[in-house]
């Protein structure tokens, strides 16, 4: 019988601290919370998860509640492509704003998935123009509106009027290339409504620096 390893001491010193143990971090998902908020973390999206068990595929997913988001959204393009008969890699997302709140938000579409719980910094989404614009004084994170990603075969790439917003798991934008060749915070880049000035990146996609250089980025 162990009463006490080196482990047990490292994993209730860090508990103590309101700190994750180590032990856990290293087989759970990318977070920088506190251990008291973790564990909540932790129990909504096990309920998340549960509710979508039990009263079956909700109408807006939660896109934090996933430990790998991209997995998800490779579904969604696949769920697309076998419905309609096209290659899946001749399929990309659209993206739309929507102002109607989660959680009236009672039906499916019939295309794509509707996605919440994005947090913006270095911006705020503004409803009343409808586009991205500069954030309030002392206000340094805001909550984004609903997306809806819509699958399109061969999608026209927009030439101005977007920003590419990186989306990641977490504030630090730090992560590492895994062996599935995904980035272990970095998730993907998503095309914002936005009327500052259009530039074309290191890409050849459409953009605007403006946003670029106020760091623009939304975490889960």
């Amino acid at each position: 019988l162990v009463v006490m390893s080196s482990d047990l001491d490292a994993m209730g010193s860090a508990i103590a601290m309101n700190m994750v143990p180590e032990q856990w971090e290293k087989r759970a998902y990318p977070s920088l919370m506190g251990f008291e908020s973790w564990v909540d973390d932790l129990c909504s999206r096990l309920g998340f998860i549960g509710d979508w068990v039990e009263y079956g595929t909700p109408a807006c997913f939660w896109i934090s509640g996933f430990y790998f988001p991209q997995g998800f959204l490779t579904g969604a393009k696949q769920n697309y492509a076998r419905k309609h008969g096209f290659p899946i890699d001749t399929i990309e997302f659209d993206f739309k704003v929507i102002e109607t709140p989660w959680a009236e938000i009672k039906e499916k579409p019939e295309d794509g998935v509707f996605l919440r719980g994005l947090f913006l910094e270095g911006a705020r989404w503004d409803p009343e123009i409808g586009y991205l614009n500069d954030s309030l004084p002392k206000q340094l994170y805001t909550s984004m509106p609903v997306l809806m990603f819509v699958p399109v075969k061969d999608r026209v790439f927009p030439t101005a009027g977007v920003y590419q917003l990186p989306i990641y798991k977490v504030l630090s934008r730090a992560g590492i290339l895994a062996t599935t060749g995904h980035s272990t915070n970095f998730v993907m880049w998503i095309e914002i409504p936005s009327n500052r000035g259009d530039i074309i990146n290191n890409v050849g996609a459409a953009d605007q620096d403006h946003w670029i250089k106020a760091g623009g980025a939304a975490d889960q």
